[in-house]
């Protein structure tokens, strides 16, 4: 006998909500998914009408979702949005050069102008590149921090307002046990927030997916047969947010709530008085904002242009002493060469 969708009463339903467990219709799956989102944006404030909005769009199921609802939502309730589509090349040979071509099919479908940035532009290297240098170890932590910096670097040519992600729930609830495992406070007190950065130095960027879970974000690409590129970064299998995420998965098998009981425990989490937290700082090379005198992404390219990959990773302020011990031994020399006054040293 087949299961009638548990909201009209009326039509089969195709799916079980994960997040619910409530049988539905296409349609009012469609229409819940929607209306979730909408709430979401509306109780988090998270766009004011007139604002120009950058969608970060790489081609995956996400931020092809992400534009497509965004573009549904704006024009029926009339949020008064400027949407943009902006894709960051990292330069991933057979990885993000085909991703790009399904942005550009969603950017003729969805008809948002797109603007794309690459790594090799913008730090004179492309992932590929870092790789070879690097390895497969640890090139993730070069990927996240050039790209955040790219989407903002995009973002203020644009001269947009907000920058909106595709970060889902099933990411969030992620992000919350690696810096649970990683005894991250700083990063651990902030990755539940739905708007981030929202200081008077950057762009704030908000996360509409904030309580949606994976599952139902592809079910919708799925049943609306939406344009998206599935393929996996050839590079990500040895991240450590993989370990993360299988083990959500494996919780999640047992209890289908625990992922927005994860956010949800984050949400509710508090630092102690006393606990100190990095401040907000400009890095001194290149402006951008950071924790500490030089921004990560100015140490790792050092280490990359230095022949030293590996100088960057580890805790920044050590390394960014390093630079500063480096620095002050290459200028020490009284000819001004540049050996660390090994010349001078012999004359």
């Amino acid at each position: 006998m087949p299961i009638i969708c548990h909201v009209c009463n009326d039509k089969k339903a195709l799916l079980k909500r994960p997040k619910t467990g409530h049988a539905l219709c296409k349609e009012c799956f469609y229409w819940a998914f929607e209306s979730e989102i909408h709430h979401t944006i509306v109780t988090g404030k998270l766009f004011k009408e007139g604002e120009i909005v950058a969608i970060g769009a790489s081609g995956g199921k996400d931020s092809t979702v992400l534009a497509h609802t965004l573009k549904v939502l704006n024009e029926r309730y009339n949020y008064g949005l400027d949407l943009r589509l902006l894709s960051i090349d990292e330069g991933i040979t057979g990885y993000r050069d085909d991703s790009l071509e399904t942005v550009k099919r969603n950017q003729q479908e969805y008809d948002l102008p797109l603007t794309v940035l690459s790594y090799e532009t913008l730090y004179g290297w492309t992932m590929d590149a870092i790789v070879k240098k690097i390895g497969k170890k640890n090139n993730c932590t070069f990927c996240g921090v050039f790209r955040r910096q790219a989407l903002d670097r995009g973002a203020m040519m644009l001269g947009v307002n907000k920058i909106a992600t595709g970060h889902n729930a099933d990411d969030i609830a992620e992000t919350i046990l690696m810096n649970i495992l990683r005894g991250d406070i700083a990063r651990l007190k902030r990755c539940t927030a739905i708007i981030t950065g929202d200081d008077p130095s950057g762009i704030p960027r908000v996360k509409p997916f904030k309580y949606t879970y994976e599952k139902e974000i592809v079910a919708y690409a799925y049943f609306k047969k939406l344009d998206y590129f599935s393929t996996e970064c050839i590079y990500s299998p040895d991240a450590y947010r993989g370990h993360a995420r299988a083990y959500l998965k494996d919780l999640e098998s047992i209890r289908p709530s625990t992922i927005i009981d994860i956010i949800h425990s984050g949400e509710m989490l508090s630092v102690c008085q006393g606990v100190k937290l990095p401040s907000q700082l400009k890095c001194a090379r290149c402006g951008y904002i950071s924790s500490n005198e030089l921004c990560k992404a100015c140490i790792l390219l050092e280490g990359l242009n230095k022949g030293k990959p590996k100088l960057g990773i580890g805790k920044t302020s050590k390394v960014t002493q390093q630079l500063k011990l480096s620095k002050s031994e290459e200028t020490s020399c009284s000819r001004g060469c540049n050996k660390a006054g090994a010349c001078c040293s012999k004359s």
